[in-house]
């Protein structure tokens, strides 16, 4: 029985004029996700992407689950594909789904007549079928309201589709439809899911991270390059720079006060990471900062950080509490890597007590008695690792 997939767009529906380039960037994103798995054709139809396996070995299952977490789409449906020939529409309806019929206790018919030529209307459709299946399931009821299984007929220009349940997709907008931006990404809950949200936003990611040798282990680093690779199952490739910053850090701790160790720190982060996204091509830098969540993330700190660069910052964790943070985190299954106790650099030379209320004039002034701050920062940048995550 051929077999393809559904894809419903959603959101990319409204898109208007622009419209083809937004599916069309999601169709190159799906091509790239399915790559390694096998060739695929991909055809444009109302509203709707159908993907077809180009061999019958291809691992269906596999290529579902990653396109289920494809940002731009709304909805994904496994479905088998038959003439627009009433008898065997239901037939093939019974035996595509059988293993699912057996298992629900009631189910509905729902159809779809893009072609009006057919001679069987909508309603029509859903009766006759409706009755043939409970023909040959004797213990299903129908339901309307709530059923466990909806059967969907789909009669469109060439074929008939039938499928069952839907399965919800990632959502948003393709990635790379909204530019580029860079992640200051750490081992915390907390950036990982910044970096999802803008992904989820069209926002095409690179990521800038930050190691302290012998201050953090390689551990640390390692758990950093897992989170990406969690990421990058929605977000596709990422390309990330691991920055030393051990120079910088014990710099800001011998000749800074020590309130400002943190705030000077994400300044001189954020100087980095800008300089790194203009090499990247990218328009703005994204944190996981969340409003009040420690010291250095108070209104007043953060106004601080962001005179420091030029760039926009995104921050979509910023008015979200932490068990918000953290259920999206298990979502996307980064929590537990999250958790893992490899502490990264900005744990290191944490203040006693950090100013919460610090003056952009005052932190300036202490970030300036880093007289060779401007080479440290180039020296930096020139050593930092490229990464390509996957």
């Amino acid at each position: 029985m051929r077999e393809i997939v559904l894809i419903k767009n959603g959101e990319l529906a409204l898109k208007g004029l622009n419209r083809n380039s937004f599916e069309d960037k999601l169709i190159k994103n799906m091509k790239s996700r399915l790559a390694d798995l096998g060739k695929f054709e991909f055809t444009k139809s109302q509203s709707t992407i159908m993907v077809e396996a180009q061999s019958d070995e291809t691992d269906l299952d596999l290529a579902v689950e990653r396109i289920s977490k494809v940002f731009g789409i709304a909805a994904l449906s496994r479905a088998c594909v038959c003439e627009k020939d009433f008898d065997i529409i239901r037939k093939a309806a019974v035996q595509y789904l059988e293993e699912q019929l057996e298992d629900a206790a009631t189910f509905k018919v729902e159809a779809k007549r893009s072609d009006k030529k057919f001679p069987m209307k909508s309603p029509e459709i859903c009766r006759e079928a409706g009755g043939y299946i409970l023909s040959k399931f004797n213990h299903l009821k129908v339901d309307v309201h709530n059923p466990d299984i909806i059967v969907t007929i789909e009669i469109r220009d060439k074929y008939a589709f039938i499928h069952g349940n839907s399965i919800k997709g990632a959502g948003g907008m393709p990635t790379g439809t909204s530019g580029r931006a860079a992640i200051l990404i750490s081992g915390g809950i907390d950036s990982p899911v910044a970096a999802y949200m803008m992904a989820k936003r069209g926002i095409e990611l690179c990521a800038v991270h930050f190691a302290s040798p012998p201050y953090t282990s390689e551990l640390a680093e390692m758990k950093v390059m897992e989170l990406l690779k969690k990421v990058a199952k929605y977000s596709g490739t990422i390309t990330t720079y691991v920055v030393p910053f051990t120079k910088i850090q014990e710099k800001i701790r011998d000749l800074c006060p020590e309130e400002y160790f943190t705030i000077i720190m994400r300044r001189i982060m954020m100087e980095i990471s800008e300089k790194i996204a203009v090499n990247q091509n990218c328009s703005a830098l994204i944190t996981g900062e969340s409003v009040g969540q420690v010291a250095s993330q108070t209104i007043y700190a953060l106004a601080c950080t962001d005179c420091a660069v030029e760039m926009p910052v995104f921050r979509p964790c910023i008015g979200m509490d932490k068990e918000e943070i953290i259920k999206i985190s298990r979502k996307i299954d980064t929590f537990e890597t999250s958790i893992q106790p490899y502490e990264d650099c900005c744990t290191v030379f944490t203040p006693k007590h950090p100013k919460t209320r610090p003056h952009v004039e005052d932190v300036a002034k202490a970030q300036n008695k880093i007289t060779d701050l401007d080479e440290l920062v180039e020296e930096a940048i020139k050593n930092a690792k490229k990464v390509i995550i996957r």
